[in-house]
């Protein structure tokens, strides 16, 4: 085993060196745009791109002609001169609740006109007869101008759209500014100290019904520059939950945990020596993002004290790390070095969603150890490398990453006097994971996939003999996934997964090969959006359900209505808490 693990480092350390030189020798010189989204009626792309005007961000839209329907649109954010500009402007894409993803700005047309012949995309173009920009104007804006809701952009008719989008060739987005009528939209300075305010309830209503969470949650962060060669930003989260005060209906153990909470969220500092970008300090380092679940997403630890139910930026813990980026044309290296790592909190016993192992035989009682997270040495620190590049649309990396086990592993010792109990261990033992994402857009629709290969992860095994209750188990994860927009500002994501275990012991509760897919589908009527996520084992038949509806009460406010219902098998990921079904409300407001 230990020559394996030995000839896997050296291949792996030999293909990380082939690929920066091959990296460095190929780069070229490319621009980058964040895609938001492609929509059928142009009027649906005018709001996406009135809301990303209005932060700030630059927008772009680019016909799609020869598709059914007539007409499409791309909306994009950029461009940008590097893509760490670009991954930049992708987190405040998504801090607008967009989804969106990284493609170069110019890779020849992927679309045709009616009676265009292919050779023409090298062919001398005509300056195309696209509107003039709106002129610059800075007039002092009042206060009140501001926090008012601003007005509509002017009101164009979907051919008037069609036919200024047709002036300009596909490989020549036309500024949504333009386009839409945004350029006379009041646009707020940015402040010095941003954030937001969420207060959360929810009811669940199996027996016995009662209140489980009336959270109060304050995040505040500020950020700015020393000089030219340094940023910096500070941030804080700050929550409290009055259920816990309320009534004695937690232990007094799940009280204490999750009443009060506050931490230190992202707060590092950035400097840059040439191609290369350094980021030291506690930071979300994301790896890969699927809806609604996590699987390459390897390096981040989360809250799990609810589950995956939160939204995944309440879920996400930061790490304390020193994070060395290389941009070079397409490709795009990064190594992370985390001393002293974060574990996924999962609470304590007693909490609703504490993730209990199996029941032991009649007979025997259930005890729980203090969870041991390693602490306070560097020999616990993790490691990581990752590599991606942009290729004819197709955005691929690989990585490596080597740390303790975010997860908790539960090892059982059998204690026979005064009475036989099995006392469990919550545990963080040292993995290794490698692992590959794709993402590629096709049109309108847009694939992604990924992939991750983890040795050494323990898990629990239900025969009396073992002497800790855990095996030693390498396993493959993969998940693909397929989103399409829909008509009326709607979009329909579909994910297939699996994880199989090769060297699969019978006695443990898993299967040898584990089976499961999730449905997503939103769409929009005015300031509403319904929302429903389906997720579940083809195994076990266990599910959850989550519709939910969000009001976009503005340019600040969010209101969230929604259940969260489990059902099917008791011993699968979801129907182990068929009994915690609940109704929730949050409202959240973003400064």
């Amino acid at each position: 085993m230990v020559n394996c693990l030995f000839s896997a480092r050296s291949a792996m350390l030999r293909l990380t060196a082939a690929l920066w030189l091959w990296a460095a020798a190929f780069a070229v010189h490319a621009d980058y745009v964040v895609q938001v989204g492609v929509f059928e009626k142009p009027r649906y792309a005018g709001e996406i791109a009135r809301s990303l005007h209005l932060a700030g961000l630059t927008v772009k839209a680019q016909p799609i002609i020869d598709v059914p329907g007539g007409l499409m649109v791309r909306l994009m954010v950029g461009p940008y001169i590097t893509r760490r500009e670009a991954e930049d402007a992708l987190a405040r894409v998504k801090a607008l609740g967009q989804e969106g993803f990284i493609r170069k700005y110019v890779e020849g047309p992927d679309v045709k006109r009616p009676g265009q012949p292919p050779s023409s995309v090298h062919a001398p173009k005509e300056t195309p007869a696209v509107p003039p920009p709106s002129p610059v104007k800075e007039p002092p804006i009042a206060l009140e101008r501001l926090n008012a809701e601003p007005p509509p952009p002017p009101e164009l008719t979907e051919q008037q759209i069609e036919e200024l989008l047709a002036l300009a060739p596909p490989e020549i987005p036309v500024p949504a500014e333009d386009l839409f009528g945004l350029g006379e939209l009041p646009v707020a300075p940015p402040s010095r100290f941003t954030g937001f305010f969420q207060s959360e309830l929810a009811y669940t209503w199996s027996k016995p019904a009662h209140l489980s969470k009336f959270r109060q949650t304050l995040e505040l962060s500020t950020q700015g520059e020393w000089g030219q060669w340094a940023k910096w930003k500070l941030s804080g989260r700050a929550a409290y939950d009055a259920v816990f005060d309320s009534d004695d209906f937690y232990p007094p153990a799940v009280e204490d945990d999750q009443r009060l909470q506050a931490d230190v969220r992202e707060t590092y500092v950035d400097f840059s020596l040439g191609d290369w970008d350094f980021r030291l300090g506690r930071q979300h380092i994301i790896w890969g993002e699927m809806v609604g679940l996590f699987f390459a997403d390897v390096v981040s630890a989360k809250d799990l004290r609810e589950f995956v139910l939160p939204e995944f930026e309440m879920l996400r813990i930061p790490q304390w790390a020193l994070r060395s980026e290389y941009f070079s044309g397409d490709f795009h290296g990064e190594a992370v070095w985390i001393p002293y790592p974060s574990y996924d909190d999962i609470g304590v016993p007693g909490a609703e969603f504490y993730p209990y192992p199996s029941l032991p035989p009649p007979g025997y009682g259930i005890a729980f150890q203090d969870e041991e997270k390693p602490a306070g040495d560097l020999s616990y620190s993790g490691y990581g490398l990752r590599l991606s590049y942009i290729q004819s649309g197709w955005d691929l990396s690989g990585f490596y990453y080597n740390s303790m086990d975010a997860s908790a592993a539960f090892f059982r010792d059998v204690i026979a006097t005064p009475t036989p109990t099995f006392v469990f261990r919550p545990t963080h033992e040292r993995i290794q994971q490698y692992g590959a994402t794709l993402s590629k857009d096709f049109l309108s629709m847009v694939f992604k996939a990924e992939v991750i290969y983890t040795q050494d992860r323990w898990f629990e095994v239900t025969r009396l003999s073992d002497a800790d209750g855990a095996v030693q188990q390498d396993l493959l994860d993969y998940v693909v996934g397929l989103e399409y927009p829909l008509p009326a500002r709607s979009r329909l994501n579909l994910q297939f997964f699996q994880r199989w275990y090769p060297d699969h012991d019978p006695d443990m509760t898993a299967e040898e090969v584990e089976t499961g897919a999730s449905v997503y589908l939103s769409t929009h009527w005015r300031s509403l959006e319904p929302q429903l996520l389906v997720a579940g084992s083809l195994n076990r038949g266990d599910w959850l359900a989550r519709p939910k509806i969000v009001w976009e009460l503005g340019r600040q406010w969010r209101w969230v209505n929604g259940v969260d219902i489990f059902g099917g098998s008791r011993s699968g990921l979801f129907g182990r808490y068929d009994n915690l079904d609940r109704v929730y409300s949050e409202i959240r407001y973003t400064f």
